[in-house]
Parts: structure tokens; C-alpha cells; sequence
């Protein structure tokens, strides 16, 4: 009887402790799910938060102006920064700006007297050698900068002596009332600095010649960051050569695979668009005007390979208006000539100008010819 008493309890005792056990797997269960659905709650909520955020930044963005980021490519200190803190005053929501400096330069109170430069430089700036490949690394790292901001949407390499020829609200409709590029590119047939071993990375009949001084949108600097095939190409096969202080009087060597002297800043932003299919997208020519005619100078020192610097006593107003008379630009080596445009209607060719010393900028200034009023800054 007592055995029997005992057993019953043993199983009451055996069906309790499972009973127990079922319920605390249940509520195991129960709970997991709990975290789960909450978990998957949490989720979906922090990813609807993120996209109202990324939604009300957009909208944010949507609402500012895009903006134009100027980068310039100085040595050191920017000798014309008076010119173009009148230029950039008031207009601080419409530009952003970037310097590239020899390493270790900094723009700060001592070295710059325009808010628009203070601390500007970029921090990751090389030593650039004229007419090797570090001028087109420099220009790569500027936009690379540049690009970071979303607002950027047009992007316009200057140099140290570089001056605008037409206020801020001009310039910027300008540039922003079309969509391409403006880039001055040509078929190169006549110089020989192509070298026949960058085919097959680079076809002949991809090889084009133009000023540095372009103006891209962002696709287009996308693209020049994004290359990982042209930039190497131009590398490894434009190394700089010596050239004769008088090389355009001098003829060039019958074999162009000995002159690899490519000037690859000159070649590179316009061989890669090509090379891209991308050149229906640009307008082929420059904003920035350079005077390379120095066939009548009596200065022996103006002449050569680099191009007309303009001195205290070339600084005159019409000296300005000369170079904003140019509506046309011709291309000898494709017959072609540009008529300039804007908006669907003729217009001046060019927006900026180079090479100012600081004396003549700044005589310009005093004469105010680069401080015309906005109501009344028409080409």
C-alpha cells in the first residue's frame, strides 16, 4: 500500500515537474518571440527614421542653391586673393572653395587676407612638378575633395594667377544654364607628344589636346576620380622630358616615339573624356583665356613655352574688353571653329583670364573693371 502511495506520488510529482517544464519552454518561447517582434519593430522603425532623414536632407539640399567649387592650383599663397574676395562676397551659399598648395602651406591669418581661404588648403596636397603627372594627381585630389559635398555640381580649376572677368551672378548663370562641361579639347596631330607604346590603353584616335583649365560637372568629376585605366597610362608613359628654351622654333623629331614629353595636364581631362565616349557631353571649349600669340613680342622673356604674364603696364581696361570681345575660337587642327554661346544666344567666350602678376590685377581693381555692378555686368 505504501508503495503504491509512494509510486502515485513519484508520478504526481513527475507530471508536476513536466507540466513546469512545458510552461517555462512556452514562456522560453514566448518571450523569444517577444524579442524578436521587437526586435524587427526596432528595425523597421530605425530604418524608417533613416530614410525620413535621408529624405529631409535631400529635401534640404534640394532647397539650397547647387553650388560651383572653385579649385585652385597655387604654388603657395594666392597673390590675386583681393580680387576674388570681391568677387565671392555675398554670394557665400552659391560657392565652396579648395586650394591646393605645396605640402605643409597653410592658409591662415598670416598668409591670406580673405575669410574665403582661410584654412582651404587641402591636407593631403604633393609636390607638383610642371609637365609631369603630378599636375593631373593634384587636379584628381582637389575634385576628390570637392566631390565630398553633395551641393558641388559644377567644378572650376583656376590657377594662382587667374582673375574673373564678370561678377559672381554672371558667371554663375553662365556656367549653371547648361549642362555640360566646358572643356577645351581638339585632335592632336601636329605636336608628336603621343607615345604609340599607351595603345592599346589609349587608341591615337583617343589622343586629344586642350587646356587644363576646364570646368566639369559632377558626372564628369566623378569619372576623372574614378579612373583607374587612363590616369596610370599617362603615368607611366608621359615622363618629362628637357625641351629647347625656344622648342616652337625648333622642329620636332621625325620619330614621335623618342619625344615623350606629353604635358599630360594638358591631355589628360580631354583624352580621358574621349576615351569615355563622353564628348557629347562637353562644350569643347575653355572659360579661362590665355594669350599663347607671342610671335610679335620684343620681350625675349615672353617668349618660350609658357604664355603671355600680364605686368602693371598691360593692365589697362582695353586690354579687358579685347579678350571680352571674343565671341569665336578657331581650331586649326580639326578646321573647326567654336562660336560661343550661352543660354541659346551668342555670347562671350571666355569668364575668366590668366596670367595676371598682382600689380596688374590690382590696378585693375583700383580701375574697377573687375568690380562692375551686378545690375549692369553684361557681356
Amino acid at each position: 500500500m505504501k508503495q503504491r502511495k509512494a509510486a502515485a506520488a513519484a508520478a504526481t510529482q513527475q507530471q508536476l515537474k513536466s507540466h513546469y517544464k512545458w510552461r517555462r519552454k512556452v514562456f522560453a518561447m514566448v518571450l523569444l518571440g517577444f524579442c524578436l517582434c521587437s526586435l524587427v519593430l526596432m528595425q523597421t522603425q530605425n530604418s524608417q527614421i533613416m530614410a525620413l532623414s535621408a529624405r529631409f536632407r535631400h529635401e534640404q539640399q534640394e532647397q539650397l542653391p547647387p553650388k560651383i567649387a572653385f579649385l585652385f592650383i597655387a604654388r603657395n599663397r594666392l597673390p590675386l586673393e583681393v580680387v576674388w574676395d570681391v568677387f565671392f562676397k555675398g554670394e557665400e551659399s552659391r560657392f565652396s572653395v579648395f586650394v591646393h598648395s605645396r605640402p605643409g602651406f597653410l592658409f591662415n591669418e598670416a598668409t591670406t587676407r580673405s575669410e574665403y581661404f582661410l584654412d582651404r588648403q587641402l591636407n593631403d596636397s604633393i609636390q607638383v612638378d610642371w609637365g609631369g603627372a603630378s599636375m593631373i594627381e593634384a587636379e584628381r585630389i582637389l575634385l576628390r575633395h570637392a566631390l565630398e559635398d553633395p551641393s558641388n555640381k559644377r567644378f572650376v580649376f583656376l590657377s594662382d594667377s587667374c582673375i574673373p572677368l564678370y561678377n559672381f551672378s554672371y558667371t554663375y548663370d553662365y556656367i549653371m544654364s547648361t549642362s555640360t562641361s566646358f572643356v577645351d579639347s581638339f585632335a592632336d596631330t601636329k605636336e608628336g607628344r603621343y607615345n604609340p607604346k599607351m595603345d592599346p590603353v589609349i587608341p591615337v584616335d583617343n589622343w586629344r589636346k586642350g587646356s587644363q583649365w576646364v570646368v566639369l560637372t559632377r558626372k564628369h568629376a566623378e569619372v576623372v576620380v574614378q579612373d583607374s585605366t587612363v590616369f596610370p597610362a599617362f603615368q607611366k608613359h608621359c615622363r618629362r622630358k628637357s625641351l629647347p628654351e625656344f622648342w616652337r622654333d625648333q622642329p620636332f623629331p621625325t620619330d614621335p616615339s623618342k619625344e615623350h614629353n606629353c604635358i599630360p595636364d594638358e591631355h589628360y581631362v580631354q583624352t580621358l573624356l574621349a576615351q569615355k565616349g563622353l564628348e557629347k557631353e562637353i562644350t569643347r571649349r575653355s572659360l579661362t583665356h590665355t594669350s599663347w600669340d607671342v610671335s610679335s613680342s620684343k620681350d625675349p622673356k615672353r617668349r618660350g613655352w609658357h604664355p603671355v604674364s600680364y605686368k602693371f603696364s598691360d593692365a589697362t581696361p582695353m586690354l579687358i574688353q579685347s579678350i571680352k570681345d571674343i565671341d569665336n575660337i578657331y581650331y586649326e587642327t580639326e578646321y573647326r571653329r567654336e562660336w560661343c554661346t550661352s543660354k541659346g544666344k551668342p555670347s562671350t567666350c571666355f569668364l575668366f583670364a590668366r596670367k595676371f602678376t598682382r600689380p596688374a590685377a590690382l590696378r585693375l581693381l583700383n580701375m574697377s573693371e573687375l568690380r562692375v555692378d551686378k545690375a549692369t555686368d553684361n557681356p
